[in-house]
């Protein structure tokens, strides 16, 4: 079965590597314009298109679904990898933060809309695309942000196709430093040590430690949306968000840290 279905260069109607405007996607995949975003040439090409196949294009077609597994694992691996070797007195810990920041969900999509990844995704749900539309007029409103912290709702499959994309590139390659060779430019901007934020609930804890405060919270988000921090009982901190609580939570964190703090 020739699972390789592509228009060939003469033919190429929407360049993958050109600017963000649009979350239209290109059905069949053009393999050239997502091998020149990649800066690398498959041997097996099936493996390309299979990382770009979602679950729900067709029932004949192999998804991306497995090599996203692995591509999880590699990313992982690699970005551990480069981290260990620059930074080898930092502390496990330390080392974890760094790797969840650089290969979370956000994060990947970002990476996805960022490179046009996102319009090659072979896929038969509508409701895809106006996911996708949204987000990179989100991310469009300030491209240089590493990350919203739960501020943006995300579309996993987003991150899927940058993640079953690496699958297929160490299945395709068998090497790891070929995949980070690949893989660190598209990750570009990589977060490092001093441009780790800390999150604000972390940041809150800390303080209140350090000055020996007692710090509680009031959790209404169910009933009400909203999230409350109190030190020494007085409320210090609100935060509302309609969709999800740890982004209430965040906000009111980030609300105590900048109004009770900010004045000490």
């Amino acid at each position: 079965m020739n699972l390789v279905s592509f228009e060939g260069k003469d033919n190429t109607k929407i360049n993958g590597s050109g600017p963000l405007t649009s979350a239209e996607p290109v059905q069949p995949l053009d393999i050239e314009c997502v091998e020149k975003i990649l800066n690398y040439k498959f041997k097996n090409k099936s493996l390309l298109v299979q990382a770009f196949t979602d679950p729900s294009y067709d029932e004949k077609c192999v998804s991306y679904e497995r090599l996203e597994f692995l591509g999880d694992t590699i990313l992982s691996m690699v970005i551990t990898n480069e981290f260990y070797n620059l930074y080898p007195k930092e502390s496990p810990g330390s080392l974890t933060n760094l790797r969840a920041a650089n290969v979370d969900t956000e994060k990947l999509a970002r990476v996805a809309v960022k490179h046009n990844l996102h319009r090659y995704l072979r896929h038969k749900k509508p409701l895809f695309d106006d996911q996708v539309l949204e987000f990179v007029k989100a991310v469009k409103k300030d491209p240089t942000l590493p990350h919203s912290h739960g501020l943006l709702t995300v579309p996993k499959f987003l991150a899927d196709i940058v993640e079953s994309t690496i699958g297929a590139l160490f299945m395709d390659c068998n090497s790891t430093d070929t995949v980070w060779k690949v893989v660190k430019p598209l990750l570009e901007p990589i977060i490092h040590l001093d441009k780790l934020e800390k999150h604000p609930m972390t940041e809150l804890n800390e303080k209140c430690q350090k000055k020996k405060l007692t710090l509680t919270t009031k959790d209404t988000w169910e009933e009400t949306k909203n999230f409350f921090f109190f030190i020494e009982d007085k409320m210090v901190g609100h935060g509302y968000h309609p969709v999800k609580k740890e982004t209430a939570k965040y906000l009111a964190a980030k609300n105590a840290i900048d109004t009770f703090f900010g004045d000490l």
